[in-house]
Formats: structure tokens, C-alpha cells, sequence
């Protein structure tokens, strides 16, 4: 793959066979985001997980305490006062029958979707559509609940949903190269929190094996996974 220069010059400014502390990959994402515009900072991690067996699949959600960077345009399939509660949430699109058949068709203008329970026999339709996107609303993640508007303002407010993939890697965001280094330690925290309780008891050995920081367009910053308590603590020392 051809390489910009200003890549190149970002790349080489990471030593890819160093475990950089957490403070250190924020810092070096900051430093390295090639972008003119303000580029998402997201982590990869490997599981040491086998994610063909459904007792070791990590799938789930959390509150960045200083959210994405980015508002959220979320779709509600609700119909009479729920869709009303979603439209009073802040939700940027709002609807059922008609509006399911729009996204069958192939609109996809959104970024998250919630349905009311008693629309998921059609909503479930739009597996097809939805689910390659990882947009397709299901209870496990709060995206399936007759509380509407209580989701709308959480996906609104910086929650985050992740799904390890089937070669065991896990993705998700933890803000924009203009946060703060705590901001984006803070967010990493709670997302590596989140993703250590959901351990399968069935997966063996080494559980996080790999973590990578990135920013849009930007080169991978090798992370020591090693570390996963006190981050914060070291823009203090």
C-alpha cells in the first residue's frame, strides 16, 4: 500500500517493537494524527479468545465518561408515545412501517438504531442490512428496550458498542485527537474496564493479548496490555 509522506514521517516517530505505556500511546496518537481534520483515536484490541464458540463471544456497551467526540445521529423504529419519547430524546430519525421499508431499500443515514420490542418482528427483517453494519438493535446492548428515550440520550451522550470480530479483534473509540490526554485515558479506562469484566470463563490463557492505538489515517501504536489500572494516575507523576 502506498504511504503519504506525512504518514511516513508519523510512522517514524513510533517504535513499533516498544510497549508504549497508555499515557504515552495517547500522547504519541495525539502527535502522529496526520489528518486536517479532527481524527477519531481508536484502540484495537486481540482477545485470547475463540469468538466460533458462543461461550467465548465479548459483546457489549459502555459510557465513555467524556464521550466520542462526535454527536450520534440515531434512528428509532417506535411507534405513538414511544416514538414520541424518542423525538423529545433527541432522536434524528424516528418511525416503523414506512421507515423500515426505506432502510430495506437501503437508506442508511444514521449511526445507531433502537426499536421498541413489539416492532422487532419486522425490524428483524433488516438483519441483512443492518447487521454487516453492526447496527441491528438487539436487547443485549440496551438497543432493544421499551426505554426509548433513555437510550437515545445514552448512544447521544458517548456510549459505545463493541462485538469482538471472528479473528478474535475487538474495536472501539475513545475519542478525537483534540481531547485532552485524561479525556482519552479516561475513556480508554472505562472501555478496558468494560471489556475485562466480560471475560468468558471459558476462554483460557491470556485474555488481552494485544492492544493497539490509532487515529484516522494514522500509524498503529503498539500498547502494553500489561497495564489496565491507574492510567490517570501517571499525568500526575
Amino acid at each position: 500500500m502506498k504511504r503519504s509522506k506525512n504518514w511516513k514521517n508519523a510512522a517514524a516517530q513510533v517504535d513499533s517493537a516498544n510497549l508504549y505505556s497508555p499515557l504515552d500511546g495517547v500522547r504519541l496518537a495525539k502527535q502522529t494524527a496526520t489528518t486536517k481534520f479532527d481524527a477519531t483515536v481508536e484502540v484495537a484490541l486481540r482477545l485470547g479468545v475463540d469468538p466460533r464458540k458462543a461461550d467465548q463471544m465479548v459483546r457489549g456497551t459502555v459510557n465513555l465518561p467524556h464521550g466520542t467526540g462526535k454527536t450520534a445521529r440515531v434512528l428509532v423504529f417506535a411507534t405513538g408515545d414511544r416514538a414520541e419519547e424518542a423525538r423529545a430524546a433527541g432522536a434524528d430519525i424516528v418511525g416503523s412501517d414506512e421507515l423500515i421499508e426505506e432502510v430495506a431499500k437501503g437508506r442508511l443515514d444514521f449511526d445507531a438504531v433502537v426499536a421498541t420490542p413489539d416492532l422487532m418482528g419486522k425490524v428483524g427483517r433488516l438483519g441483512r442490512v443492518l447487521g454487516p453494519r453492526g447496527l441491528m438493535p438487539n436487547p443485549k446492548t440496551g438497543t432493544v428496550t421499551p426505554a426509548v428515550a433513555k437510550a437515545v440520550t445514552d448512544i447521544k451522550g458517548g456510549k459505545i458498542e463493541f462485538r469482538v470480530d471472528r479473528h478474535a479483534n475487538l474495536h472501539f473509540i475513545i475519542g478525537k485527537s483534540s481531547f485532552d490526554e485524561r479525556q482519552l485515558l479516561e475513556n480508554y479506562s472505562a472501555a478496558l474496564d468494560e471489556v475485562l469484566r466480560l471475560k468468558p470463563s471459558a476462554a483460557k490463557g491470556r485474555y488481552l493479548k494485544k492492544v493497539t492505538f490509532t487515529t484516522s489515517m494514522g500509524p498503529g501504536i503498539p500498547v502494553d496490555p500489561n497495564v489496565t489500572r491507574g492510567m490517570a494516575a501517571e499525568i500526575e507523576a
